[in-house]
């Protein structure tokens, strides 16, 4: 295969095919959508059976647990995924909106119209969720997309491809609008991501590897994270059970995901009747704690107890590892957040209004919590019907990106024969 010749000939009819998206009616987008519900719901034996070959290759390979638990897709993970659709049906239909409409002293009035940005070129590391994800937000944002998953997810992600294509045709859309690259070859994300002329955005979804090189190589704008470094600090003005289960939930709910707390922070004056109990909830799934010098004195006799150094504020484990540090106050955790977060998720559980507001103003990440679990740092649970993925940068998008992120504005003019004095 000539991977050149390959990518650009996906590119081009993904230009294509995003001219037309562009022009489609909502029914329409929203029709192909059901029908892709429909069909994975249908197919849900199929879609396990091909998952199946993916997660014996990838033990058989010695893929981390954390990638196994991305990349396996249960009877549940079905079931959302189809759910996921239904809710992206269901959202208003971004494209066309107009806003800001203002008369100016000419006469004429300007405003802003919302328009889709594309081709958008998504890559992503097993989670064959994500072509399901990312195919229904690209097609109801009016976008074309071009998806390369993880060589992991090979099977699943071409049984799943076949299925968006039939639902786009069923639909009377063009089936150019949503291609899943089928080669294995890294050469296919190098010349993707260098090939602006068709491709308008880039989303990576992967390992901080993954996200470094296309940082490097890439021509094409991206939307991306790079590390989920998340917190959670408890305030001595906490609801102790309130505190303890957000804890325990943000690290042991899933281990490989984004949104996992990385890092544990306790007010000093809560510490010791806090972090014990947290400590025999977190025995119970064999936590690795990493406490700095209070945390470890308050922990004594912890079997899975080591000193924290400074790389342990920066690391992010997806394992179950976490870091625990003892702060003086709600300052002292902003601190420490602004300092060593990758400005992804982070959580404050208090009863004091004035700190809660105080950390959600000051705390500068994508998403800034009170008294939730990280975990719910989600396009799904954030209503967006799904996501494609978490941005923490700060121009475009940040956050979850769902339909809104993959849209953009431009200005329109309407006048009655105005000219420019």
């Amino acid at each position: 295969m000539d991977i050149e010749h390959t990518m650009l000939d996906i590119g081009r009819r993904a230009r294509l095919a995003s001219r037309a998206m562009a022009r489609a009616e909502t029914a329409t987008k929203n029709h192909a959508l059901t029908l892709l519900a429909a069909a994975i719901r249908l197919n849900a034996d199929a879609l396990r059976a091909a998952n199946l070959q993916d997660m014996n290759a990838a033990r058989a390979a010695g893929l981390a647990p954390a990638l196994l638990d991305r990349l396996a897709l249960s009877d549940a993970a079905i079931a959302t995924m189809a759910q996921g659709l239904e809710q992206i049906v269901a959202l208003p239909d971004p494209i066309g909106e107009i806003s800001n409409m203002k008369y100016r002293p000419t006469g004429i009035q300007v405003g802003q119209m919302r328009v889709p940005l594309g081709v958008i070129g998504i890559i992503y590391e097993a989670r064959p969720n994500v072509t399901v994800d990312a195919a229904g937000l690209c097609i109801k944002s009016g976008n074309a997309a071009i998806l390369r998953g993880g060589s992991e997810a090979l099977h699943c992600n071409q049984a799943l491809a076949k299925l968006v294509k039939q639902a786009l045709a069923d639909a009377g859309l063009p089936q150019d609008a949503v291609q899943v690259i089928d080669t294995t070859d890294r050469a296919a994300v190098g010349a993707l991501i260098t090939m602006p002329q068709y491709v308008d955005i880039i989303v990576p979804r992967g390992g901080k590897g993954l996200i470094e090189r296309l940082i490097r190589e890439a021509t094409v704008p991206m939307i991306k994270h790079l590390d989920g470094i998340c917190h959670v600090y408890i305030d001595d003005k906490a609801n102790a059970d309130q505190a303890l289960d957000i804890a325990f939930n943000a690290k042991c709910h899933r281990y490989g995901t984004c949104n996992t707390m990385e890092t544990l922070l306790i007010a000093r004056d809560i510490a010791a009747r806090i972090l014990p109990p947290l400590a025999a909830l977190y025995q119970t799934k064999e936590v690795e704690l990493r406490g700095d010098a209070e945390a470890c004195a308050l922990l004594a006799g912890y079997p899975y107890l080591t000193a924290a150094t400074d790389a342990d504020w920066s690391t992010e484990y997806l394992a179950p590892i976490l870091a625990i540090k003892i702060v003086a106050d709600v300052s002292e955790a902003i601190e420490h957040i602004n300092t060593w977060s990758s400005q992804h998720t982070d959580t404050i559980v208090t009863e004091d209004y004035s700190r809660a507001m105080r950390f959600l103003r000051e705390v500068d990440s994508a998403s800034v919590m009170v008294n939730a679990s990280t975990r719910f740092a989600d396009g799904f649970e954030y209503g967006l019907g799904a996501e494609v993925g978490i941005s923490t940068d700060k121009l475009h998008a940040r956050g979850p990106v769902g339909l809104e992120g993959l849209t953009s504005l431009k200005y329109i003019v309407l006048g009655q024969g105005q000219i420019r004095q």
